[in-house]
C-alpha cells in the first residue's frame, strides 16, 4: 500500500469549537479544506502530506488518513472487512502498534471490545502473510490505528500523529489547572493581536499564554519540540521528508522580538514554573516574568493586548473572593489599559459580570467539557462600566 503518495481523505481533529482556527492554520500550509466541522477539518492528500501537517499545526490534536471504508453491522463483518486490508505493508511484523476507537454501534457495549476485533484482523493478516505476530498494547508511540464506526458504516484511519498534538511538548511542569496548549493558541488567535506589538498576561500561571504569543510572534512551530509521530512507524516512511520539513521550521523561526512579552503571577512557584516551561520552548529570553499581584502589572504604553485566564471554579454558587477579583481585573483594565485591547477567558458568566466593562466581543471555546468565553474589552479613552439592572 503505496500511502505516502497515494491520496486519501485526511480527517484532522481538534477540541470543540477550535476548528475555524484549525482551519486558518491549514489553509496557510497550502492546503485546500474540503469541509469544516465543530472539531475537525477534511482534506483530500497522502501520509507524506500529513508530515508538514503534524509538524506546524498548533490547534490540532490527530491527523487521520484514510485507509478503507465499509458497512458492517456486527463484530463478525468489521473483523472479516478488517482481514482484507493489507496490513503487512502498513506494519512491521517485528514491531508494535496500538487500536484507538469511536464506536457507536449497537452491537458494541464498550469501545474496547471494538478495538480488540480491529487488533485480531491485524494480527491474524500479518501472522498469516508473516508467519510472526506483531505485538500490540495502549501506548499511542509506534503505529496507531483508528476505527471510526458509526452505525452501520466504518472508517479505518491510520493515525499519522500517535501522541496528541493539542500538547506542544514543552511544558514538563504543568502546575494548577492549566490550559492545553492547543486551546491557549486558538484562544490568542481569535483575539486582535497582531503579533508585532505588546502581549501582557497577568495571572500567568504555568505561562502557557505567554509562552504560545512567544512561539506565534517568533514563527515556531511545535514541530521542533518533537521528534516521533504516528507516520515515522509506517513501512515505507522517509525520514529525509521529515528532517528537511524540521530543518525549515527551524530556519525560519525568529531569535528576537522588538516588543514585550509580560507574564506575571503573585505565586512565586507558578512563576517558576512558567520560566522553566518558556526555557524548554526556548523562548524564557523573549518573555519578562514578574512575582507581582497583577494591579501591580507592568502596562507598556503603545498598542497591544491584556489577555486574563483567571481562576472561575464552579458555574454554580457564590464566590465572594473570585467576584472581587474580577472587579478588580475590570478596574485594572478600564484604568491601566487605556488604548489596548483586553481579554478575559472564563467559564462563569456570572463572574464575567462583575468585571463591569460592556464587551464587543463573546467569543465560544470549551475547556474540557466547559462552555467558556473569551470576552474582548475595547478599551478607549472613557470607557464606561455597564449600567447596573434596576
Amino acid at each position: 500500500m503505496q500511502v505516502f503518495h497515494n491520496e486519501s481523505k485526511i480527517i484532522i481533529t481538534c477540541n470543540k469549537r477550535l476548528s475555524p482556527y484549525l482551519k486558518q492554520e491549514v489553509e496557510a500550509l497550502g492546503f485546500e479544506p474540503t469541509r469544516v466541522f465543530q472539531t475537525g477539518v477534511e482534506l483530500q492528500g497522502t501520509v507524506t502530506d500529513t508530515i508538514p501537517l503534524n509538524l506546524n499545526l498548533r490547534c490540532a490534536s490527530q491527523i487521520l488518513y484514510l485507509l478503507k471504508s465499509f458497512e458492517a453491522e456486527n463484530p463478525d463483518e468489521l473483523y472479516n472487512e478488517l482481514v482484507k486490508i493489507e496490513w503487512e505493508d502498513l506494519i512491521d511484523f517485528s514491531g508494535y502498534f496500538s487500536v484507538t476507537s469511536n464506536v457507536n454501534n449497537k452491537h458494541i457495549l464498550t469501545p474496547l471490545f471494538a478495538n480488540v476485533k480491529v487488533k485480531d484482523a491485524i494480527v491474524d493478516r500479518i501472522k498469516q502473510k508473516k508467519g510472526i505476530r506483531p505485538n500490540s498494547g495502549a501506548d499511542a508511540n509506534k503505529t496507531v490505528v483508528h476505527l471510526y464506526w458509526q452505525d452501520n458504516k466504518a472508517d479505518v484511519f491510520i493515525d499519522t500523529s500517535g501522541e496528541t498534538l493539542a500538547k506542544h511538548s514543552y511544558r514538563k511542569i504543568p502546575g494548577k489547572a492549566p490550559m492545553l496548549e492547543a486551546l491557549a493558541t486558538s484562544t490568542i488567535m481569535s483575539t486582535s493581536w497582531d503579533r508585532q506589538s505588546t502581549f501582557v498576561n497577568p495571572m500567568c500561571g504555568s505561562g502557557t499564554l505567554a509562552i504560545e504569543a512567544a512561539l506565534l510572534a517568533t514563527d515556531k512551530h511545535p514541530g521542533l519540540f518533537r521528534m516521533n509521530y504516528g507516520f515515522m512507524h509506517i513501512l515505507g516512511y522517509d525520514e529525509q521528508v521529515f528532517f528537511t520539513e524540521r530543518r525549515t521550521l527551524k530556519d525560519k523561526a525568529k531569535k528576537a522580538i522588538n516588543f514585550k512579552i509580560i507574564a506575571t503571577d503573585i505565586s512565586d512557584d507558578a512563576v517558576d514554573i512558567a520560566r522553566k516551561n518558556a526555557n524548554t520552548a526556548g523562548v524564557e529570553h523573549l518573555i519578562d516574568f514578574a512575582v507581582c499581584d497583577f494591579a501591580d502589572t507592568e502596562v507598556p504604553e503603545g498598542p497591544g493586548i491584556i489577555m486574563f485566564n483567571p481562576e472561575y471554579g464552579e458555574r454554580l454558587g457564590t464566590h465572594t473572593k473570585l467576584e472581587i477579583t474580577y472587579k478588580r481585573i475590570g478596574d485594572f483594565l478600564k484604568q491601566k489599559c487605556l488604548g489596548k485591547s483586553g481579554y478575559v477567558f472564563t467559564g462563569n458568566p456570572d463572574l464575567a459580570k462583575k468585571i463591569g466593562l460592556k464587551a464587543a466581543r463573546k467569543i465560544e471555546f470549551y475547556n474540557g467539557k466547559l462552555d467558556c468565553r473569551l470576552f474582548e474589552y475595547e478599551l478607549y479613552e472613557g470607557t464606561k462600566r455597564e449600567p447596573k439592572a434596576e
